[in-house]
């Protein structure tokens, strides 16, 4: 049976999954998504809601909204059922059991995972049945929220990521009349805060499904906890939710400030920096209205990690550095972000005594290229030939804990060689360690604040800048340097 141009499975699953074309989905699903942006930027409400009715029912919504689930890198994750989508029949069944009348969600599976600082984040697993209907509400509510976000928002949007953040903040501060203080805002557990009942107004979503989730609690040792605020750090929907939450930061700054007072805020998630003329305006009226704003949501600043900081004495935002030397503005890797890759490299090194000169390239090599392409847009290569001299070192010593009876002469012509010009090169002949300092340093185009990937007016600006970047990785910093 054909439909929408598409192969549609039976309920059994007999139809072949890969079978889809998922280019005309694609299609089908942007198309119904333009159609929201249009009547949002109408103020047509009502005509709003009901194209993201129309979308939740549509076949290739759902299909959509079950491969994104199967596929991502939470794919072999089960939820308290223990259940997964990992064959085609039961993609199939997910798909068809979509947006029911009679849906009810599941309590989140509670787990921890370490972050830098030695504490750990709680997270919320959800079972694949609830990620894909979130995935499929998400569909139909990524639109709106693209369209009203604020235009200094980076984080968990479509088409920008940090290295937009990070020319936000070269162009806010760049010039020798721009403004000297910095306001560096942390939002105390953002995701476990958020005020339920505004969500439930202020997010135009499915408010039964929105409920269901929000107030699904989780299972922690065999134990059911309710939730009766926040958002779960795991759930597809909830970065979007919170970037909502956050946006009309902006337009309240703006109402409220005159652009001599250089107020620019940047924000990317739920991290932000404000500029401002002034210590005093910062400390006495920014602050106020950041945390009135903030109130509003369940919300507040983190008193001991929110401060004021001078340009000169600089300050880390999203693993930069961002700091003005005799009046110029330097952005640089940040000391914690050097150290992490450091210690990376370290930590393969040492549990890869054992291992294969070649397999411990294979190891070495995303993370070095990894860190290297995130950092290629600032002001890196003195780090980046830091950092080769410092695994250089590593690499040496890995080979004298190998062979500790051997001479300097043996191990170098066993390790490494002359190639391209330099001497002491990492290689086994077949692969070469990959050397951060021939990466080009590049300067990255910030992407329009009003840029919007569900307008199809807009193609055209995103196809050219996709063309442009092709080839630049990554725009969001690796998972082991931001855990």
């Amino acid at each position: 049976m054909i439909a929408l141009g598409i192969i549609e499975g039976p309920r059994d699953g007999t139809a072949p999954w890969f079978a889809i074309d998922w280019s005309r989905i694609r299609r089908l699903v942007g198309r119904l998504q333009a159609r929201i942006v249009k009547a949002v930027r109408a103020g047509k409400w009502h005509r709003v809601r009901s194209l993201q009715r129309l979308l939740a029912n549509s076949l290739a919504a759902k299909l959509l909204a079950v491969q994104r689930v199967s596929s991502n890198r939470g794919k072999n994750t089960p939820g308290v059922d223990g259940a997964l989508l990992n064959t085609p029949a039961r993609k199939w069944r997910q798909a068809h059991r979509l947006n029911a009348r009679d849906y009810r969600p599941k309590p989140l599976r509670r787990i921890y995972i370490p972050k830098k600082n030695g504490k750990r984040r709680p997270l919320g697993i959800p079972v694949h049945a609830d990620r894909a209907e979130q995935a499929l509400e998400l569909l139909a509510l990524d639109p709106v929220s693209e369209t009203l976000a604020d235009p200094c928002s980076y984080g968990f949007r479509k088409a920008r990521g940090a290295h937009d953040a990070i020319a936000g903040c070269f162009l806010a501060l760049c010039r020798r009349n721009c403004a000297e203080w910095i306001l560096e805002g942390d939002i105390r557990a953002c995701f476990d805060e958020l005020s339920h009942p505004w969500l439930l107004e202020h997010v135009p979503t499915n408010q039964g499904k929105l409920r269901g989730w929000l107030k699904a609690g989780f299972m922690e040792r065999g134990v059911f906890r309710p939730t009766t605020q926040g958002t779960p750090q795991g759930g597809i929907l909830s970065p979007t939710a919170a970037n909502m939450a956050l946006d009309g930061l902006e337009q309240r700054l703006r109402a409220r400030f005159h652009p001599r007072d250089k107020v620019n805020l940047v924000r990317y998630a739920d991290d932000f920096i404000i500029t401002g003329a002034s210590l005093a305006l910062l400390a006495d009226e920014v602050k106020p209205l950041v945390q009135q704003f903030l109130m509003e949501r369940g919300l507040e600043l983190s008193e001991a990690k929110t401060r004021i900081v001078h340009i000169d004495d600089g300050f880390d935002f999203l693993g930069f550095n961002l700091r003005k030397y005799h009046g110029k503005l330097l952005i640089t890797p940040a000391k914690p972000s050097i150290a992490a890759v450091k210690e990376k490299v370290r930590t393969l090194l040492e549990a890869g005594g054992s291992l294969s000169q070649d397999v411990l390239i294979r190891r070495l090599n995303p993370v070095i290229r990894g860190w290297g392409f995130y950092y290629r847009h600032v002001v890196s290569k003195e780090t980046f030939s830091d950092i080769d001299h410092a695994i250089w070192c590593m690499t040496w010593n890995w080979a004298k804990r190998r062979h500790p009876q051997k001479g300097r002469k043996w191990l170098k012509d066993r390790y490494y060689a002359h190639k391209d010009g330099r001497d002491w090169v990492f290689t086994d002949g077949s692969v070469t360690l990959f050397r951060m300092a021939s990466i080009p340093i590049r300067r990255h185009v910030k992407i329009r604040g009003d840029a919007n990937p569900y307008d199809p007016q807009q193609a055209d600006y995103f196809v050219e800048r996709r063309g442009r970047q092709r080839g630049r990785l990554p725009v969001q910093a690796p998972a082991w340097l931001v855990a």
